[in-house]
């Protein structure tokens, strides 16, 4: 969608902000002689579609794509705007807010912010009319268009380099300093560093042990097998509670800079590396897998070192780690990886 679609709104946003610009994350001080506001510093944000600057601590912080709004409410600001979950909200209300994202809202005493609709892509008439002075999206899709079109409206956060490829640490300190709060994002990736840590030593099993995470398995074709490589987020996840990459996953990885990957099927003993095997799906995935004279010949498939993660519940979503799903999801998921990893001894 051009800019074209929305003129007077885009317009009336704009000139609700102050300076637009581009983002990276250095914070400079009058001192330094930086373009200044009444705050005496500049918030200059770099990314993929170069850098954006910002003049001081915006107040009114719009989100779009998944999860970027986690980053202000962790840090108890409340946008004005965010992306509506289109998946793993299983309370039954259909209201479009994860469970964690609830739970913090009822802490902070605030109501939920406007939820833009992302089914068919960004709304931009609805980002407009929520006047934002930044837009956040370090994890995010965003294309050139997309970014072209927000900037109209606001100064926008984009991912540092790769679409979909925002490691949570990454999303924290960007989404922060585009906030003027770099220190406090700082601040939180430690105390998360820090309670990941401390779980994942509770869990002995997982040391020394390798893990794979496959895509949605089509049960009706197993002739392939695709998984994600360590490009991904879930993947990268696995570094962070203690599981080893395995070489099958990280030779294949280095290879390309795709998020995902599809090998036959018949070459199924490239993966005699993995210990433990984390997919959506249930126990009739597993018994597909088992029953499949190639997959189930893979170490994983045989010791039944299996996670399987529903893909509308909110253990499934929170596999792909972000700041409120993170504490929220952390027992129960290394819980099940502990007792997969625990068939591989």
């Amino acid at each position: 969608m051009s800019s074209s679609v929305f003129p007077s709104r885009a317009r009336r946003a704009l000139l609700a902000v102050a300076g637009v610009a581009v983002l990276g994350i250095t914070t400079a001080c009058a001192a330094g002689g930086d373009t200044t506001n009444g705050n005496g510093e500049t918030i200059t944000i770099r990314h993929a579609f170069g850098e954006t600057v910002l003049d001081g601590k915006p107040e009114r912080v719009a989100t779009v794509n998944w999860a970027n709004h986690e980053v202000p409410l962790a840090l108890g600001v409340v946008p004005v705007g965010m992306a509506r979950a289109d998946f793993g909200d299983d309370d039954g209300n259909g209201n479009g807010v994860l469970p964690w994202v609830e739970e913090r809202l009822d802490e902070l005493d605030a109501d939920t912010p406007v939820l833009f609709d992302e089914t068919d892509g960004i709304d931009f008439e609805a980002v407009a009319d929520t006047a934002p002075d930044v837009i956040l999206a370090a994890y995010s899709g965003l294309t050139q268009e997309d970014y072209d079109t927000l900037s109209e409206i606001a100064p926008v956060v984009a991912f540092p380099e790769t679409a979909w490829g925002t490691p949570w640490q990454e999303m924290i300190s960007q989404n922060a300093a585009g906030m003027g709060r770099a220190d406090e994002g700082e601040k939180l990736i430690s105390e998360l560093e820090d309670e990941i840590s401390d779980a994942a030593a509770e869990h002995e099993a997982l040391s020394g042990r390798s893990a794979m995470f496959l895509t949605h398995v089509d049960t009706t074709d197993l002739s392939k097998v695709s998984f994600y490589t360590t490009h991904d987020t879930r993947v990268r996840f696995f570094d962070d509670i203690g599981l080893d990459q395995p070489q099958s996953i990280a030779s294949a990885s280095e290879r390309t800079d795709q998020f995902s990957l599809t090998h036959s099927a018949e070459n199924a003993d490239t993966f005699d590396d993995v210990d433990v095997i984390v997919t959506y799906g249930d126990q009739k995935l597993v018994d597909t897998l088992k029953a499949d004279p190639l997959l189930s010949k893979m170490p994983a498939v045989q010791r039944d070192a299996i996670v399987t993660l529903p893909e509308s519940d909110p253990l499934g979503t929170a596999a792909n780690p972000t700041p409120l799903a993170i504490p929220w999801v952390l027992d129960d998921y290394l819980g099940l990886l502990d007792e997969a990893a625990a068939k591989a001894q």
